[in-house]
């Protein structure tokens, strides 16, 4: 590491080294003050603006996009991190960076992604979020890496602290379909998992990681279901009524499979009988503060229980990298899963809602087969670049898949609509 980069004392040189060194044009910054600043300026942060989170950014006035949640997500894994003893700069470019790789239309769109790249290796997200930090977001090139981009150029503990899922394609036991890296980027994978000690799990990530997992569980639970009572897709009565209740903790078992019927009552029951709680919901101006009022003291008990949980585990020294665990109380992760199931029980199995995923779906898989077909033509000169230099079909499929990840929904659809509705 350049002895012009300050150096965060509870972090050794090694998590705050890169992949290619390089010095600070600025010195006097830390680490991971540069990670940060990189990822914050970075193109493919600001194309999460369009992109989908829950519903499409043009649904509304205000609906939120990758891009806000992203930002919120920073906000809470920045704080909770920073009061269990990580480093904040570090917390705050993970969490800016664990949804960097999502493609147009959210989940919707990685699917049908990954159905148009399972000849490649398929697609997830997350591994998707670690080819465009180190790889696909031009920021620093090597002549040790062939010359090529070596992306943003972070440090080890940035990108692992970015890394959900710690895995390759098939790996984890439970989680077949999730993973973080293809097996192209698995040099600097290998990298920046050097620090994992062996007498850890291999599939157990750091500490960092496991705050920004659970900041991302807080921010997306919490506020879809804000934006599903604001758009009036959620009814604080139907809460009650056993019928959706039945039909909700159903949908709840996706988030906590272990969870009985009962205990999903009994979260839902616990979070009705605060006094925050919202029982009505009309738009105006009050009931808007009440339901921000209500947001807050969710975050809030979310987050104050996994701190005390974590401190009463390990006590009040720093908590970094391997050194420790996130402890979650069950009865609070509970809560989170009901949570998240209002959100998907009422936006977004919604028949509309159903009928534009088809439609989405159609929009990848036409748009790859087509770009595919007229490869190189068709593709920016980023990935065009990449399809000429890839040595096989299956990384030129794999730049075409690059191409297709980092559009924006309304330039998916202008695209779709210029090269295969138009042709």
């Amino acid at each position: 590491m350049d002895d012009t980069e300050q150096v965060s004392t509870e972090y050794s040189a090694a998590a705050q080294a890169r992949w290619v060194d390089e010095p600070d044009k600025r010195p006097g910054r830390t680490a991971f003050q540069r990670d940060r600043a990189r990822v914050l300026h970075s193109a493919a942060l600001r194309r999460l603006a369009g992109t989908t989170q829950v519903v499409a950014p043009a649904a509304g006035d205000f609906p939120r996009t990758r891009l806000t949640h992203s930002l919120e997500c920073a906000q809470i894994g920045r704080e909770l991190g920073a009061a269990l003893g990580c480093d904040p700069d570090l917390m705050e470019t993970a969490c800016l960076s664990h949804d960097i790789g999502h493609p147009p239309f959210g989940h919707t769109g990685e699917e049908a992604l990954d159905l148009a790249a399972r000849s490649c290796g398929g697609f997830e997200g997350n591994a998707q979020s670690l080819r465009i930090l180190t790889r696909l977001e031009p920021k620093r090139f090597s002549a040790g890496t062939g010359g090529r981009s070596v992306g943003l150029n972070l440090t080890r503990a940035a990108l692992d602290a970015a890394t959900k899922y710690p895995w390759t394609r098939g790996s984890h036991p439970e989680l077949p379909r999730k993973y973080g890296v293809y097996p192209e980027d698995q040099a600097v994978f290998d990298w920046l998992r050097e620090d994992a000690p062996a007498s850890r799990d291999r599939f157990e990530r750091c500490f960092e990681a496991q705050v920004m997992d659970w900041s991302d569980d807080v921010a997306y639970s919490v506020h879809d279901v804000e934006d599903g009572l604001h758009a009036g897709h959620v009814a604080p009565a139907a809460l009650r009524a056993p019928g959706e209740r039945a039909d909700l903790f159903a949908v709840a078992r996706r988030y906590a499979p272990t969870a009985e019927q009962d205990e999903l009552a009994e979260a839902l029951d616990r979070l009705q009988a605060e006094e925050w709680w919202p029982r009505s919901y009309d738009a105006s101006a009050r009931a808007r503060a009440a339901l921000k009022d209500t947001t807050s003291q969710l975050i809030g008990r979310f987050c104050t229980a996994a701190e005390q949980a974590t401190r009463e585990r390990y006590g009040p020294k720093p908590l970094t990298r391997y050194a420790a665990d996130l402890i979650v109380p069950r009865s609070v992760r509970t809560e989170c899963a009901v949570l998240k199931a209002v959100a998907v029980r009422y936006v977004m199995q919604r028949d509309d809602q159903a009928q534009l995923r088809t439609w989405q779906r159609a929009v990848i898989g036409e748009l790859a087969e087509v770009l595919l077909g007229s490869a190189p033509v068709g593709l920016d000169p980023v990935f065009q670049a990449l399809y000429l230099e890839a040595a096989d079909d299956a990384g030129r499929l794999r730049a075409v898949v690059d191409q297709i990840a980092t559009l924006t929904d309304a330039s998916a659809e202008a695209r779709h609509r210029m090269l295969v509705i138009r042709r």
